[in-house]
């Protein structure tokens, strides 16, 4: 059997273990779908597959077991799925495009859990439409909150949520919950002064438990959304490492231009003799420099008044080599 393997990784098929056998990987971005999605691609497992479908840890799809001879098949199923989940496709019944940027991964945000700070499925998508198809590695993740529950810190872009805390004192009876839940679960920036609260400002990572633990919401969440925007976190072989904050209190406008702007740095500066064409966009930055980087990210950027960006990152990490 004749195959262009490099032709079925780009239409997000993975080459498996057993010769003329296949996956296909199925974007969600966000990883939120519809129960429709969900059984059309039980439909695919079952016609075309093995009946066994795996849950990613980028929370798509793969549908395992499929023949070679069978994937232009399973990409005319696959049209309705990427359709209704409004995925970027170049030809409509081809399936998916590109494979390298990654499925743009989210936890459930403010839509269920209490303590997001936003939607991060929304977020995810709209990331998605500006980003997807594109043959550059890149990995990007949303979590509502500070407490990271997927792990954003480990993807080239992690967007946390953050809110800053509105105190209404006409509200609060000095209960005392809201600096008990900053002390044991945040970072104890809340003290009572006079039966009132203070909060300081410099050092609120604007998690939003003190909204969480009032019970007479003297504390309430901003309406504007703000976003702690992580960069370069990597596993790997050589250095895995967590990412590094790049910009504090940055708004949703600004974290997709820079986004754009590092694909147009990528493709400045990738080695052209890199495996497979690909140098994850980290090794780059280590390459080249975090000034020059910086440079290309805020490229055509209006930052708010009250965005921190730093001035530099610095990565640790394990070294192997």
């Amino acid at each position: 059997m004749d195959i262009n393997t490099k032709k079925v990784k780009k239409n997000a098929y993975r080459v498996s273990k057993v010769r003329g056998i296949t996956a296909s990987r199925v974007r969600v971005p966000g990883g939120a779908c519809n129960a429709d999605v969900l059984m059309q691609v039980a439909e695919i497992a079952k016609e075309f597959g093995n009946g066994k479908v795996h849950l990613t840890t980028r929370q798509g799809f793969e549908i395992e077991g499929i023949s070679y001879e069978d994937m232009d098949r399973v990409n005319e199923k696959l049209q309705p799925i990427i359709e209704n989940l409004g995925i970027n496709q170049e030809i409509p019944g081809a399936g998916y495009s590109a494979s390298g940027t990654r499925n743009v991964s989210a936890c459930i945000g403010n839509r269920v859990c209490p303590f997001g700070n936003y939607d991060t499925a929304s977020f995810a998508k709209r990331i998605e439409e500006a980003i997807f198809p594109n043959d550059l590695h890149f990995k990007v993740a949303l979590t509502g909150c500070a407490n990271d529950c997927i792990k954003a810190r480990m993807h080239d872009f992690g967007i946390i949520g953050m809110t800053v805390p509105q105190y209404d004192p006409s509200r609060c009876v000095a209960c005392g919950a809201c600096v008990k839940g900053c002390d044991k679960l945040s970072v104890n920036v809340l003290r009572l002064e006079n039966y009132k609260v203070v909060r300081n400002e410099e050092k609120c990572v604007g998690c939003g438990v003190c909204v969480t633990k009032c019970p007479t919401r003297a504390f309430t969440r901003s309406d504007k959304k703000y976003y702690r925007l992580t960069i370069m976190g990597r596993t790997g072989k050589r250095n895995p490492r967590l990412g590094e904050d790049f910009m504090v209190w940055v708004d949703e406008d600004t974290i997709v231009k820079v986004i754009l702007n590092t694909y147009k740095f990528v493709k400045e500066y990738i080695d052209p003799n890199a495996p497979g064409g690909k140098e994850h966009v980290g090794y780059i930055i280590d390459r080249v420099g975090f000034h020059e980087f910086k440079k290309w990210a805020l490229d055509g950027v209006e930052l708010l008044p009250e965005t921190i960006v730093k001035d530099n990152v610095y990565w640790s990490g394990i070294h192997y080599r």
